[in-house]
C-alpha cells in the first residue's frame, strides 16, 4: 500500500514537471500558465501546491540543477587558473577554459530542454541574467589576468572593463547559440572550438602580442 503511493506521488511530481517544461518551451516562464500545466499534468490545482508553492518554484525545481552545474564547472576553471603561480598562467591561458567550454557543451546535449529554458524562456524569473553574470565573472578574471601580464612585464595596452565585457557577450551568446539552434554535438564543438580560435586570436591582437 505504501509503495502504491510512493508510486503514485512520484508519477504525479513527473507529470508535473513534463507539463512544465512543455508549458514554459512553448510560452516561457511569463506566458506560461499554471491552469494549462495542471491540466496538462492531469492533476487539481491543489495536488500542485502540495509540491510546489508556485510557478516560479516549478521553474526554478526544473532549471535549477542545470544553472547550478554550469556555473560550478565555470567557476571551478575560473578559480583554477586564477590559483596557479603567476609565471605559470601564461602557457596555462585557454586550456582550463577550452576543458570547460567542451564540457558544457556536451551538458547542454545532454539536457537540451532544460538549459534552454534557462537561457531562452526565464524572462521573468531570478535566471533571466544568467548569461550576463557569467559574463561579468568573466570580466572580474579577465581583468585580474591582465595585471597578472602586467606584473610579469609585459607591455598590455589599456582595456577597460566594458570592452571586456562586450567581448566576452558575444563570445558566451555564441556558445549558446549551440541551446537555441539544436545543433547536433560534433558540429556544435567544432562550432565552439572555430569560435574559441577567432576570440584567442582577436585577443593577441588587442594585447599586442
Amino acid at each position: 500500500m505504501e509503495d502504491a503511493m510512493e508510486e503514485k506521488s512520484s508519477n504525479t511530481l513527473e507529470n508535473i514537471f513534463q507539463a512544465g517544461m512543455e508549458e514554459f518551451s512553448d510560452k516561457g516562464f511569463l506566458g506560461a500558465s499554471l491552469r494549462q500545466i495542471v491540466k496538462k499534468a492531469g492533476v487539481t490545482t491543489g495536488a500542485f501546491y502540495g509540491y510546489f508553492s508556485s510557478k516560479e518554484a516549478l521553474f526554478t525545481a526544473i532549471v535549477e540543477p542545470h544553472a547550478a552545474a554550469l556555473m560550478g564547472r565555470y567557476m571551478e576553471a575560473q578559480t583554477t587558473f586564477a590559483e596557479l603561480p603567476e609565471a605559470e598562467q601564461p602557457s596555462h591561458m585557454g586550456l582550463e577554459s577550452g576543458e570547460c567550454i567542451h564540457w558544457m557543451v556536451d551538458y547542454i546535449c545532454r539536457h537540451r530542454e532544460p538549459v534552454k529554458l534557462l537561457l531562452c524562456r526565464s524572462e521573468g524569473t531570478s535566471y533571466e541574467h544568467f548569461v550576463h553574470n557569467m559574463v561579468e565573472v568573466e570580466v572580474e578574471y579577465t581583468m585580474k589576468y591582465l595585471e597578472v601580464l602586467r606584473r610579469l612585464g609585459q607591455d598590455i595596452p589599456e582595456l577597460d572593463e566594458q570592452m571586456c565585457h562586450i567581448i566576452a557577450s558575444g563570445m558566451f551568446n555564441g556558445v549558446f547559440e549551440i541551446v537555441v539552434h539544436d545543433m547536433p554535438r560534433d558540429k556544435a564543438l567544432r562550432y565552439v572550438d572555430q569560435l574559441r580560435d577567432f576570440y584567442t586570436a582577436g585577443w593577441l591582437k588587442l594585447m599586442g602580442q
